[in-house]
């Protein structure tokens, strides 16, 4: 009994860990968009619309998350809606400093 609820425990270990390496993983993705928004101040083809849906879905699967007990998706999705946070704002503020100058 001991040994399969350990075996089980070790399993959903692996299972959270390896989500969070995805979740790390998938950060790097935006690492070109955000370098582009922030140090190139370029925005052109950006939408912020879509990338508000896309904040949305990741809000509910972040409340998904937190309902089933994952670490791994709590993180992840906090830390993508905070990537995503930063290129929404970028973008924002590069629009706004073109409109005004």
């Amino acid at each position: 009994m001991r040994v399969q609820h350990s075996l089980r425990v070790m399993a959903s270990m692996w299972i959270e860990a390896i989500g969070l390496l995805a979740g790390v993983i998938g950060i790097f993705a935006w690492i070109p968009q955000i370098m582009e928004v922030w140090v190139h101040k370029r925005h052109e083809g950006l939408s912020i619309t879509s990338f508000s849906v896309v904040s949305v879905a990741l809000l509910l699967w972040l409340v998904y998350g937190v309902l089933v007990d994952s670490i791994a998706m709590i993180v992840a999705n906090i830390m993508t809606l905070s990537v995503i946070g930063a290129i929404i704002l970028g973008a924002w503020r590069a629009r706004r400093s073109e409109s005004l100058g």
